[in-house]
């Protein structure tokens, strides 16, 4: 089995566009909504968070864990990876995040490839990151999309009360409002040259896609992580295929340390025809 794990709903986004990709694959979501938001903690608290959920998964029988949360990924993913993975019980398992799949398709550079390469390294356009403030305030885009391409002019875009306005159905015209005062908000760092490409750093965003291709032209692409985290799963799974070895398939798991009646009614913002939350066995 797959875990996906969001400290809220957001990543609910991720988890719909997998499920849709792998309907042979079987799924296990665990939302954090106890400790939400996460932006609010220190560093280490993030950290402690995540590998808590991250192991619930993997005692629930993951695998492999993708944590579909920008914050959760900018934070703790190189910690997880790194230096408690491999002195871990659970070394044959791994945890994937969702920073690496969009700077892959930000730069057109594979992950791997971590020093600047031809042609990349003489690309000079501009890339803005739309996200929450404590996704913008780690650099994790400008820092690993400048370690391929150096020359391209990274621009950030704080859009600090988006994602809550989404969470509580807020009308489109607040939400149009929002994303456009994002969008210039961001015109205004680049002296109103249009970015070339645009990420939309959080799993709640891609429900307002279509507000921001309402305020960004034509030639910008957007990335819209669900899509992106869903193309690399597959290429990694294909290369990768023990993580899914004796999946019977098709399953779909949804836990929360939250209020599973309350999270269910809310998480239909995300996925109407959703199922229903259960108690996650292990809280953070």
């Amino acid at each position: 089995m797959i875990g996906v794990f969001d400290s809220g709903l957001g990543g609910l986004t991720v988890l719909r566009a997998l499920v849709s990709r792998f309907p042979d694959k079987s799924f296990i979501y665990l939302g954090d909504h106890a400790n939400v938001p996460y932006g609010d903690r220190s560093s280490a608290e993030v950290i402690d968070l995540t590998r808590a959920s991250v192991e619930a998964l993997f005692a629930e029988g993951c695998k492999l864990v993708l944590l579909g949360c920008n914050t959760a990924t900018a934070v703790a993913a190189r910690h997880l990876q790194q230096t408690w993975l491999p002195t871990s019980q659970w070394r044959e398992h791994n945890v994937l995040g969702i920073v690496a799949p969009t700077v892959e398709a930000a730069t057109q550079t594979p992950w791997a490839v971590s020093a600047p390469q031809y042609p990349q390294k003489y690309n000079t356009d501009v890339i803005g990151v739309f996200g929450t403030t404590r996704t913008i305030s780690s650099d994790v885009y400008p820092e690993e999309i400048r370690k391929r391409c150096p020359k391209v002019t990274v621009v950030q875009q704080v859009c600090s009360r988006l994602a809550g306005a989404i969470e509580h159905e807020a009308p489109e015209a607040e939400l149009e409002q929002l994303v456009e005062e994002g969008v210039r908000g961001l015109l205004a760092q680049t002296d109103g040259i249009p970015p070339h490409r645009a990420i939309l750093g959080c799993t709640h965003f891609p429900l307002v896609e279509h507000l921001f291709r309402r305020h960004l032209p034509p030639f910008t692409r957007i990335l819209s992580q669900p899509e992106v985290v869903a193309d690399s799963l597959e290429d990694y799974l294909a290369r990768h295929t023990r993580f899914t070895a004796g999946d019977p398939g098709g399953r779909l798991t949804l836990l929360t340390s939250g209020n599973p009646d309350e999270i269910s009614a809310r998480a239909q913002v995300f996925w109407p025809e959703v199922a229903a939350f259960t108690c996650s066995k292990t809280k953070a």
